[in-house]
């Protein structure tokens, strides 16, 4: 009876180590498996290719040359005085008058961009125009003359410098400018007056310049554009004289192409 005890007793010792074993073999199996799931799961992460980096997105690129068109309107004060010598002595008048129109014309240019902010550049311009002063008095004697101060065509040669902030510039500007003036009086007594000159002079101003695209940006801007004036004596009779200014601001838009 203790035998068979003792029998049964190592045969379930027999059986339990059997089955430590077979469990045994069982785990390492998985992990086996698992580890090698893992690996291969790991070597694909692995060779997955990297997104490609984001291109940097530079600045708005002002250098090089352009071309364009602009159209505004202009305006000031046009003076006039007249003086004759008389048997009386110096006798002569001065008038002022106001002075408006539209111009309109081309530009060319070239811009540097000697840092990431700042731009420095180049622009003639060349503009006809309308802008005008006129003026007409009658008198109880029956007299009446009437008069024109016009600015036919002019233009400009200027220096600009600006600050970027990626496609706006903000600029100054200033240089020389040219044009012709052309004054014309037609008188009831049929005296008639006319002179004309091309004058040099100087502007000044300041604009914005938007950059649409990469190749076309527009503009708007401010210039004060003195042309001097115009000057003759005898003009109708000896011992006269007659000078106009010719001075009047501008405010224009204009779009360019860069090249």
């Amino acid at each position: 009876m203790i035998f068979s005890c003792y029998g049964l007793e190592y045969s379930n010792m027999r059986i339990s180590r059997k089955a430590l074993r077979t469990f045994a073999r069982i785990t390492v199996v998985s992990s086996v498996i698992i580890l090698g799931l893992n690996s291969a799961q790991a070597a694909d992460v692995i060779s997955e290719p990297s997104p490609a980096p984001v291109a940097e997105r530079f600045a708005y690129d002002w250098s090089g040359p352009y071309i364009g068109v602009h159209g505004g309107l202009g305006g000031g004060k046009f003076d006039r005085s007249y003086t004759i010598e008389t048997e009386f002595g110096l006798d002569g008048y001065n008038i002022s008058d106001r002075a408006f129109g539209a111009f309109g014309g081309a530009q060319i240019g070239y811009n540097y961009q000697l840092a990431p902010n700042w731009v420095a550049g180049v622009e003639a311009d060349i503009s006809a125009s309308g802008i005008k002063a006129e003026h007409s008095e009658s008198y109880l004697d029956g007299y009446s003359s009437r008069y024109a101060i016009e600015i036919d065509w002019f233009g400009t040669l200027r220096g600009r410098l600006g600050y970027a902030q990626d496609n706006v510039l903000f600029y100054g500007t200033g240089g020389g400018a040219y044009g012709r003036t052309a004054y014309s009086r037609s008188n009831s007594d049929g005296r008639d007056e006319a002179l004309a000159d091309t004058n040099l002079g100087w502007t000044a101003g300041a604009g914005v310049e938007y950059g649409i695209t990469d190749k076309v940006t527009l503009k708007t801007e401010y210039l004060y554009v003195d042309l001097g004036g115009l000057k003759a004596t005898d003009l109708v009779f000896t011992g006269d004289r007659i000078e106009m200014d010719a001075a009047f601001h501008t405010l224009k838009a204009g779009l360019n192409y860069k090249f």
